[in-house]
């Protein structure tokens, strides 16, 4: 029996924005590639939190290439792009903007006028977001979780799409603010941005050192594109058992569930919540249709629950006196729970 999810994609209209949606993504990649080697993984989880609606940190160490790739991206996508450097003087209005009074010469008469701040854009990058008061960071609050922003009692919407792909330095920690809980909460994913290998560091070494500009990255996409590829994104499938497989890992993490195994209750103090089970089936129903699929695997569940979980699960300080990283105990959760 055909499920309505089926039908839809049954229909001419619906196939040709599939393979749009193909066309494009293969695009994507192939630009992205240019400039950026090595990391598809990574490329492959900012394109999920684009297609899913959602924010995407980015942990790694200085000089991985956090913002050419961000940057990048933009480029590609054809999307328009703002970068705040986060400072620890950074005011909220220097974020969100903010009205000033504005006279006119010929009457004099004075109005407010409100002048937008670089978070009206369609990508944003946060740099070093850790680098800034939790003031600062809480005006990026309502823009992640509301799609607009309030200055002086004024509601002004943010046009779609609008992703914030913040970066966090993980050695520096002298004259940083580690972001709270609500905050981590709003990002779909934490990737972390590792090291190349020898091969791809010698393929950037060749390609870097020979010439003074980046090659030219050409946009594959428009911004209304990527709004009828978010809603083509979550008109796929999910079996029952998939989207229990997904509740289940989520409520693993959680110590005082009778689902949770030896590890979690051993080592975390709290676990996921909802939020994170609903961002990781549509984490899953994208990473689908990347692999030209129209229904969701567990192996799709499974393999993006540590950068949808990592940041919302606190260990305790047993977990520290054991050397056990958040990705530590919830690899073994993961292999604990049954699929």
């Amino acid at each position: 029996m055909a499920t309505k999810a089926d039908e839809v994609f049954e229909s001419d209209e619906v196939r040709d924005l599939v393979r749009n949606f193909q066309k494009s993504m293969a695009g994507l990649r192939e630009e992205v590639g240019k400039v950026i080697i090595g990391q598809a993984h990574v490329v492959d989880h900012l394109l999920i939190t684009l297609l899913v609606g959602g924010h995407c940190l980015i942990t790694g160490m200085p000089g991985t290439a956090k913002t050419l790739l961000v940057r990048t991206l933009a480029d590609a996508l054809g999307l328009t792009f703002k970068r705040i450097q986060f400072t620890p003087d950074l005011m909220p209005t220097d974020v969100t903007g903010t009205d000033i009074i504005e006279e006119d010469s010929a009457t004099g008469h004075r109005s407010w006028t409100f002048v937008k701040g670089p978070i009206f854009t369609n990508v944003l990058l946060a740099d070093e977001i850790n680098r800034t008061p939790p003031k600062t960071q809480a005006a990026l609050l309502e823009a992640m979780q509301e799609r607009s922003v309030t200055v002086r009692g004024e509601h002004h919407t943010l046009a779609p799409p609008f992703f914030v792909l913040a970066t966090q330095n993980p050695i520096e920690l002298e004259g940083t603010y580690p972001l709270p809980e609500a905050q981590l909460d709003r990002f779909l994913f934490n990737v972390l941005l590792d090291y190349l290998s020898d091969d791809d560091e010698l393929a950037v070494v060749n390609r870097f050192t020979t010439r003074v500009d980046l090659p030219e990255v050409n946009p594959c996409t428009t911004a209304e594109e990527i709004v009828r590829f978010q809603w083509l994104v979550r008109q796929v499938p999910v079996a029952e058992e998939v989207n229990r497989y997904a509740v289940n890992l989520v409520r693993a993490t959680r110590p005082t569930e009778a689902i949770a195994p030896e590890v979690i209750k051993r080592y975390v103090n709290f676990g996921a919540s909802v939020r994170a089970t609903m961002f990781l089936n549509l984490a899953a129903k994208a990473n689908a249709l990347l692999s030209g699929r129209y229904h969701v695997t567990k192996e799709d569940v499974r393999g993006l629950a540590l950068p949808v979980l990592r940041h919302r699960v606190l260990c305790n300080y047993f977990a520290e006196s054991d050397n056990m990283t958040v990705d530590d105990v919830l690899s073994e959760m993961l292999d604990k729970v049954e699929a």
